[in-house]
């Protein structure tokens, strides 16, 4: 394990680091399987835009970092065919040895690899894609480009959603969020701004999705039932800022 890569532990979480004070990844050691960071949770948010059981069935994570995103799905979405994207093998190796990813490579596959690279020649379909690539300076690189988010939206199946990661690194994420919104023909939703600086953007391809937001709450209380993911408060985020309960969302 290379110097850049430091784990450390605090009240009972255990962080991994990139060498900067920068976060990428948590893990309450008591809850290995629950998502400690909030913008991990709003990544999930397509679970109730889409809240059929068996969806999704095929999900590209980019960006490892501590496991937590193909932890959830592992344990929630037994059906779904997870692949996972790290340009790093030393994350790999943290998140195995002290984060618990699961060694299952009949339902998750971990490649070693430029993320970029991989969709630009991938030829299958995912329902979902999870993208949170980030370097020890919290730059994403060729992940944040015009042409990178048009090729992910060639890999989405018909109920596909690309959900990204967008840091502020003090520029804001307004760019990030003009070229997510031009690659999908202004079918994108972004959620405001976490505690963290984290700010959650989700487009769509294929099948729209049309769901009042009292629907959405709904939904989001019968995930939490079924998998203790609350959603529930950034729905109501979503709902201070933009629209009452009654507002309609579609994408």
């Amino acid at each position: 394990m290379t110097s850049s890569i430091e784990v450390s532990e605090e009240a009972g979480v255990r962080y991994l680091h990139f060498g900067s004070r920068w976060v990428q990844g948590a893990m309450r050691v008591q809850r290995p399987w629950a998502l400690e960071l909030e913008y991990t949770r709003e990544m999930l948010l397509p679970l109730v835009l889409r809240p059929d059981p068996a969806w999704p069935k095929s999900v590209l994570l980019i960006g490892l970092g501590a496991g937590s995103l193909v932890k959830f799905l592992y344990r929630h979405r037994p059906h779904a065919a997870l692949t996972v994207v790290e340009l790093s093998p030393q994350v790999v190796a943290a998140a195995t040895q002290y984060f618990k990813l699961p060694d299952d490579p009949a339902r998750l596959v971990v490649e070693v690899g430029d993320g970029a690279a991989y969709v630009a020649s991938a030829t299958r379909r995912f329902d979902l894609i999870l993208l949170d690539g980030f370097d020890g300076r919290g730059r994403a690189g060729a992940l944040d480009t015009t042409e990178f988010y048009r090729a992910a939206r060639q890999r989405l199946s018909a109920t596909g959603f690309l959900v990204a990661n967008l840091l502020d690194r003090g520029r804001g994420v307004g760019a990030s969020v003009a070229r997510i919104v031009d690659a999908f023909d202004q079918r994108a939703l972004i959620l405001p701004p976490c505690d963290s600086g984290n700010t959650v953007a989700i487009a769509a391809a294929g099948r729209t999705v049309a769901v009042e937001l009292l629907e959405l709450t709904e939904r989001a209380r019968a995930l939490k039932r079924e998998t203790g993911l609350a959603l529930a408060p950034t729905v109501a985020r979503f709902a201070a800022a933009f629209g009452g309960p009654g507002e309609l969302i579609e994408l």
